[in-house]
């Protein structure tokens, strides 16, 4: 049995994260996603206002007047969720951890799949994958998912990309439509993000925290790196040290960006200052006017 408050907050994700898709995002994911492919419909006699790329001209021949072929589009779709549950997903220095603010993106992307008829299935991963939920439909499919994501406590604490983009590669054969979530903080992954594009549809979802860029305004200040529980202590009066730091930074920033790029790999920046349904909504237009 959960506690009284952890189910409260749960069920405040699940139905924030509905109404959300019911209200904001009604229509727009449905029309930048779609289905893996199309199937043979019928064949039919040309009707005013049909497309003449779709007449069948050998049908047509045969039959002395014009046929038109029909395709439908192959609907029901798989949601890939990659949700980064190691040791830095603990930081924060908003109102809201980075764990946190993966959870109600995950729960947002969850319902728009389910809300187009969709399966959503989850990796859950640190410097291994932790637990898989198989894709499924239904709305308590996705109280299960939000309620294991939210309640997961992982075995491990470091980060590995490459282990989780391979474990998508041997559970989905088939091409999905994966969202990997993440802070990124992890290296050795190029390869494998790469192989796993040109396979799937793959969208990265970079979560991270105004704190992370810049020290505080002064004073001695302990680091600790939440994954290898490694410590350093900086002075933030010095002007050369929070440079380096905020360069430092910086460039682990650019060289996620780059990599994701390189692979052909749209990124939806998330903040834990920020808000998520408007950064996914902007995302949303954005794939719908390249699709254009």
């Amino acid at each position: 049995m959960l506690p009284p408050e952890l189910i409260k907050k749960i069920k405040k994700i699940h139905i924030r994260s509905s109404r959300m898709v019911n209200t904001m995002m009604a229509g727009q994911y449905r029309s930048v996603f779609r289905g893996s492919g199309i199937e043979f419909e019928e064949v039919r006699e040309y009707s005013p206002g049909d497309e003449v790329k779709s007449i069948d001209w050998k049908v047509s021949a045969r039959m002395g007047r014009p046929y038109i072929k029909r395709y439908r589009e192959e609907r029901e779709r798989i949601v890939m969720l990659l949700v980064d549950m190691s040791g830095s997903g603990g930081f924060g220095t908003t109102d809201t951890l980075k764990k946190e603010t993966a959870v109600e993106t995950a729960a947002i992307l969850a319902f728009n799949a389910i809300r187009n008829n969709d399966k959503v299935g989850v990796l859950l991963f640190t410097d291994q994958v932790e637990k898989y939920i198989p894709p499924q439909k239904g709305t308590a499919h996705v109280w299960r998912v939000i309620k294991e994501i939210y309640t997961f406590a992982p075995v491990r604490k470091k980060t590995d990309i490459g282990c989780a983009l391979k474990y998508l590669g041997h559970v989905c054969r088939k091409r999905v439509i994966s969202f990997l979530i993440s802070d990124y903080l992890a290296e050795n992954y190029a390869g494998s993000l790469k192989i796993a594009a040109r396979k799937h549809e793959l969208i990265g979802v970079l979560i991270s925290d105004p704190g992370e860029f810049k020290l505080p305004g002064g004073g001695l200040v302990k680091m600790e790196d939440l994954e290898t529980g490694h410590q350093v202590f900086l002075d933030a009066w010095n002007k050369r040290t929070r440079t380096l730091f905020e360069n430092k930074k910086k460039a682990e920033y650019h060289r996620t960006l780059e990599t994701l790029k390189a692979s052909d790999v749209d990124c939806v920046e998330i903040s834990t200052s920020g808000s998520v349904s408007d950064a996914l909504i902007k995302y949303f237009r954005y794939r719908e006017k390249m699709k254009r």
